[in-house]
């Protein structure tokens, strides 16, 4: 239980230090060189193995779908490739820690690794404590040796089930189960090289619970989704679908794969069993990735059928698993502001062009969905050391701010204001803004979105340069009976209207320019 432990403290340390070392990088690469699902297959694979997390890499797949950066289909290839990238664990522990006694060395780099990470800053600190984690994944290593040693000939493979069908398949649920409580096949994997290595099961019976330990990591897969988005629950039930089909192709290559490793040599078995374990686990996890990517559309539409899509809003994509990667979380941010952004400034268009009253339910519905990227922003929680998703994370804020004060100014009692928009000084300034909103609306549909802020900038200068020249002017006419003095005051209201709404619309496309300047995909 304490080597197992160890094993399990490693990884997870290990993790968390290549994640702050190499993780934006993954999250880009993924995104980057996706494309079809043999790509993200390749890209999940790798980046699986150098993140050591088969979830970061789910995580960050749902949260593309959710930003519309990737298909479904797409996403299905990350995840089936994720798969593979797990046994690397098991090479490293089959190759290196069973292979060299690295106890003498590593021990003190776990002193080291710490002192890095408490002494260091961004990168260096993340290194710190990868190093300080991957060398306890081998001491644990050395401590699970000593043990399986200490049951030798007291625990013995007559002591598991028979090598039969059903024998088999209890070996599967007792790598299920211990996968469940250990939440790591990886360690479960490291405990089965460890027992056969020093023949405490068999290498058959090795290989049926090494079944049961990929099985069960769907299992995780889909608890975690339950009550998610559709985004989430498709990919757990993918997950869960695909592990169950490698489960089986695996169950029925035991015989084969175990003939042909004593046709290759005898030897390999009862020299070599841990690597022809890790062998087994990686050839089967290989071979069920290229049997399915052939089917991977049809296999999405499966999913697609049994998890159908609810009715969208704008804040669907803000998932709550997603926030265990800020990178992949803040890029799904950026997308919802982007479509609140975009039918905020349509609605402000139609009120000024069509003289149209406010909408009570668009008003009521705009501020509920303000109010929930609010309250998922205020999840993220990050420091100035976090590079650029610190930036996307203050840009974010800012538009959140700007968003809300236009929404304020879009509620606020509207009479006067279409009142004023009848006045003919007006008239030429409420043109001016429907024109110039059309074409920033058409910059953002195309991604241009600084040349929008610049159209942004431009405009609420000139209106906030000319609103004393058009008070004035609305001044005078009261002032010679032209205009009586109710009209007068909607007239300066519309004024203060055109200018406050010009100038947030301004700043709201500043800060979400600055957003997707910072931000890691276009």
């Amino acid at each position: 239980m304490g080597g197992l432990g160890l094993f399990l403290l490693g990884m997870v340390v290990m993790t968390d230090g290549l994640k702050g070392l190499a993780g934006d990088m993954m999250q880009q690469t993924l995104a980057r060189f996706t494309h079809n699902p043999t790509s993200g297959a390749i890209t999940g694979a790798a980046t699986t193995a150098v993140l050591q997390s088969s979830s970061a890499t789910t995580v960050a797949a749902i949260g593309f779908v959710s930003a519309s950066l990737l298909t479904f289909p797409q996403a299905l290839g990350i995840v089936f490739g994720a798969n593979i990238g797990t046994t690397i664990t098991g090479w490293l522990v089959a190759l290196i820690g069973f292979k060299f006694k690295l106890t003498t060395i590593v021990s003190p780099l776990v002193l080291v690794g710490v002192l890095i990470h408490l002494f260091g800053r961004g990168k260096t600190a993340s290194f710190g404590l990868a190093l300080a984690g991957f060398s306890m994944i081998f001491v644990a290593i050395t401590l699970l040796q000593g043990v399986m040693l200490g049951l030798e000939g007291m625990v013995t493979p007559d002591d598991f089930p028979a090598d039969t069908t059903i024998g088999r398949l209890k070996l599967v649920a007792i790598g299920i189960a211990v996968t469940l409580i250990t939440q790591s096949s990886s360690a479960g994997v490291a405990t089965a090289l460890a027992a056969v290595h020093v023949g405490t099961i068999s290498f058959p019976q090795a290989m049926a619970i090494v079944i049961g330990m990929d099985i069960a990591t769907a299992i995780k897969a889909i608890v975690a989704s339950a009550g998610r988005s559709v985004e989430t629950r498709r990919t757990g039930l993918s997950h869960v679908i695909y592990n169950l089909y490698t489960g089986l192709v695996a169950f029925l290559l035991l015989t084969p794969y175990a003939m042909l490793m004593d046709f290759i040599s005898p030897e390999i078995i009862k020299n070599n069993a841990e690597i022809a374990l890790v062998g087994f686990h990686t050839s089967f996890n290989i071979l069920c990735v290229l049997l399915i990517l052939p089917f991977t559309d049809q296999f999405a539409r499966l999913v697609m059928h049994m998890v159908p899509a609810r009715e969208a809003t704008l804040t669907s994509k803000l998932e709550s698993s997603l926030l265990k990667e800020p990178a992949v979380a803040l890029e799904t941010v950026k997308k919802t502001l982007n479509e609140e952004i975009i039918v905020l400034m349509e609605y402000v268009r139609k009120l000024v062009s069509e003289k149209a009253a406010a909408d009570p339910s668009f008003i009521n519905m705009m501020q509920s969905e303000l109010d929930i990227t609010h309250d998922y922003v205020d999840k993220i929680h990050l420091t100035p050391t976090d590079g650029r998703n610190w930036q996307s994370l203050l840009s974010s804020i800012h538009t959140l701010d700007h968003l809300q004060r236009l929404h304020e100014r879009c509620e606020e009692d509207i009479d006067r204001v279409e009142a004023a928009l009848e006045n003919v000084h007006l008239k030429v300034y409420c043109d001016r803004l429907v024109r110039e909103i059309g074409k920033m609306l058409n910059d953002m549909n195309h991604g241009n979105w600084e040349n929008a802020a610049l159209q942004a900038d431009r405009t609420a200068k000139d209106f906030t340069t000319d609103s004393n020249k058009l008070r004035e002017l609305i001044m005078r006419d009261v002032a010679i009976g032209k205009m009586n003095v109710p009209d007068g005051t909607d007239s300066l209201e519309g004024v203060r209207w055109l200018r406050r709404v010009s100038q947030h619309i301004s700043r709201i496309l500043l800060h979400f320019s600055q957003l997707a300047i910072a931000g890691h995909t276009k």
